[in-house]
């Protein structure tokens, strides 16, 4: 059973950083596709970030490219989102997701993700 759990969270000041940590377990994930999603008060859950397990092949969503970075360690089958230059607008709960053997046309695509971790609150102040 695949379990991910998050940390990392937090209140930070705008133009701050936070890192958020999904630690992995229960498959071998060599195969997988790690993603972040966030999903802000009274709107949907959205795509930030993603990383092939395989060969650290990364994706961003436009509005988080060259602010944050999504990188895994293997030897912890940990996933993290360093995220730099926060703005109010990326308050939000931060989701981390797995699924394998994904196309990069879908890897951005909610309903293709089968596991979720409990997420995480991150809340930039003005």
């Amino acid at each position: 059973q695949v379990q991910l759990v998050e940390s990392g969270g937090g209140l930070v000041q705008a133009g701050g950083s936070l890192r958020l940590s999904c630690a992995a377990s229960g498959r071998t994930f060599s195969s997988y596709v790690m993603a972040w999603f966030r999903q802000a008060p009274g709107k949907e859950r959205e795509f930030a970030a993603a990383i092939r397990w395989s060969d650290g092949s990364r994706y961003y969503a436009d509005s988080v490219k060259g602010r944050f970075t999504i990188s895994r360690d293997n030897a912890k089958n940990t996933v993290y989102l360093q995220m730099n230059s926060l703005k109010p607008e990326d308050t939000a709960v931060y989701y981390c997701a797995a699924e394998a053997t994904m196309s990069d046309y879908v890897l951005r695509r909610i309903e293709y993700y089968d596991y979720w971790g409990q997420g995480t609150q991150v809340t930039v102040s003005s």
